[in-house]
């Protein structure tokens, strides 16, 4: 069941903050990663490539975490549990959204050395639960 993100948190999520993405790791440690993000209504879209560590967890186990902090203000903070979608459809119009967003070029621009990368995988997390301090 997904539930409706608090407006305060859509609005940090629209600007250019980082979130820490926690997957599973096949022993059942925890793995965490800053990632850039978009909302998509109350979805949140991060991209990754195959093959990357948090991508074969969440291919393995979809249950996701996101924790996003208010830079100017880091005790507020939201944590966002759910479930995550994969596929590679978008995934290198995500990457080039994400990069102008955070950077201003495409990420062709911003990382050269991305022409090497293997394929691009959007990240739809699927909100069920929000905790934190907003």
């Amino acid at each position: 069941m997904s539930t409706a993100l608090p407006d305060r948190v859509k609005s940090l999520l629209d600007d250019k903050v980082f979130i820490v993405v926690g997957t599973i790791q096949p022993d059942g440690s925890p793995q965490m990663s800053p990632v850039w993000v978009k909302r998509d209504g109350d979805d949140v879209l991060f991209s990754t490539t195959m093959g990357r560590r948090k991508e074969k967890n969440l291919r393995r186990d979809p249950r996701v975490t996101v924790v996003v902090m208010n830079p100017e203000q880091p005790y507020e903070y939201a944590e966002i549990r759910g479930t995550a979608e994969l596929t590679t459809e978008g995934g290198a119009e995500l990457i080039d959204e994400l990069s102008r967003k955070y950077t201003g070029k495409d990420y062709a621009d911003f990382n050269p050395a991305s022409a090497q990368d293997a394929q691009r995988v959007v990240v739809r997390i699927r909100p069920q639960k929000v905790v934190g301090m907003m």
